[in-house]
């Protein structure tokens, strides 16, 4: 499992946009973390599933509510990312009204959940191979600090918890 200190993996991550207006699409676009992270504060967080009860009741809503105090704190920007495609990541956006706040990125394989060793086994469920709960502040391509959930568990992947962090 990753660690305070290491490094975000060089994988590639897929994120839906759309043209303000109009609708018409301009993703799914490619975000490389190396590049994306480079020299910026992210508060990058990640959950089971798209439109999943506690993710879409309290995780993402946590973080749309304290983004700005985030960015007071030096937070460059939120990723929220999720075992899903590009396109229920966009859709999810919407309907959580996330535009300026944070961005939902899809780990569509599952790349970035695995090369990190945070992946939670949902398939008994229906689900199949996931993304566990967690967040990390990343500094720079870096972790800084990480908090994983238990199983089951909503405690310290917070919104809460990572203002706290990024203001330290």
């Amino acid at each position: 499992m990753i660690k305070v200190g290491d490094t975000l993996p060089a994988v590639t991550l897929m994120e839906y946009s759309e043209v303000e207006g109009n609708g018409c699409s301009i993703g799914p676009n490619p975000v490389d973390v190396t590049k994306a992270t480079a020299g910026k504060t992210i508060a990058l967080f990640a959950l089971p599933g798209a439109f999943t009860p506690t993710c879409s009741v309290k995780h993402v809503p946590g973080y749309v509510e304290k983004a700005a105090d985030l960015k007071a704190a030096g937070v460059d920007e939120i990723w929220c990312l999720s075992v899903n495609d590009a396109f229920v990541m966009g859709a999810w956006a919407r309907e959580s009204k996330t535009e300026g706040k944070v961005r939902m990125i899809g780990d569509g394989s599952g790349e970035f959940a695995k090369a990190v060793g945070l992946t939670l086994d949902l398939t008994a469920r229906g689900m199949g191979v996931r993304s566990n709960r967690y967040s990390m502040l990343v500094k720079d391509g870096k972790v800084a600090s990480l908090n994983v959930e238990g199983p089951g568990k909503f405690e310290v992947s917070d919104a809460g918890t990572m203002l706290a962090q990024a203001k330290s």
